[in-house]
């Protein structure tokens, strides 16, 4: 006849097994996240594209692109633009 351990043995330990794994993965996932964040760029344009943002994957602001035929247009319409891009940039998240 095969012994095996009591019910109460094999009992206690499982929640703990099934913690820490639940643990090792999530903090796995949590590290795969963050190098895809820091990786990962998101552009933004306004309409004709006078204007490019590029937010992070944490969406810190990396850049901004403005060219001539937008500096022309104006402050007033620079800066609607400029969020109009900014914007445009957070939609992929």
């Amino acid at each position: 006849m095969r012994w095996t351990a009591p019910l109460f043995w094999r009992t206690s330990a499982s929640p703990f097994l099934l913690r820490s794994g639940q643990q090792e993965v999530y903090l796995e996932e949590r590290r795969i996240m963050m190098m895809a964040n820091q990786r990962t760029e998101f552009d933004g344009y306004c309409e004709g594209e006078l204007i490019k943002v590029t937010l992070s994957g944490n969406q810190q602001p990396v850049r901004t692109e403005i060219t001539e035929a937008a500096m022309e247009l104006g402050p007033e319409a620079t800066q609607g633009d400029t969020n109009m891009a900014t914007k445009a940039s957070m939609a992929p998240i």
